[in-house]
């Protein structure tokens, strides 16, 4: 798995101008039932793939944190919320809550989010492969095809099947 984990990024590059493309050509004109199309991938991929065994999401990458998931998480860890974001959180130049530092401070040594329960919105919907209206978020999913092998290999099937349609 390290192995595929550290040629992600290389491979990532190489299909940037492909997926970037690809993506245009879905948002100018998104299948029907893309989002349908998209979910069955996900779940697909997800029954394949252990995310214990990777967790380079929480490893090289933060998540926003909305005031939900710091109400949440500070009532969870028994700190008051500003302490919270004292200890743990920035807030960076989109003006959003983010983590200080990566890795992520919850992530244990076995790849366990300490937090999993409480985890913030947007750790609970990484990679966001099967979010609705996915042709919306190219951007991101650009980014992510980058850290996650799942969504690299979910967007390489995506592509696979529109060439078959």
């Amino acid at each position: 798995m390290q192995e595929e984990i550290d040629g992600l990024p290389q491979r990532a590059k190489d299909k940037h101008k492909e997926n970037k493309k690809f993506f245009q050509q879905l948002k100018k004109k998104p299948p029907r039932h893309l989002d349908l199309q998209m979910q069955e991938l996900h779940e697909e991929e997800f029954q394949k793939t252990d995310c214990l065994s990777c967790a380079n999401c929480c490893k090289t990458t933060g998540p926003l944190f909305t005031n939900k998931d710091i109400e949440r998480i500070s009532k969870y860890l028994k700190l008051k919320p500003q302490q919270f974001i004292d200890q743990y959180l920035r807030i960076d130049e989109d003006n959003d809550y983010v983590l200080q530092e990566v890795p992520c401070a919850f992530l244990a040594p076995d790849n366990y989010c300490i937090i999993y329960d409480v985890r913030p919105k947007a750790c609970s919907e990484f990679p966001h492969t099967n979010r609705k209206d996915f042709h919306k978020i190219s951007n991101l999913t650009m980014k992510n095809v980058a850290i996650c092998p799942a969504a690299f290999r979910i967007v390489e099937e995506m592509k696979r099947r529109a060439l078959k349609s």
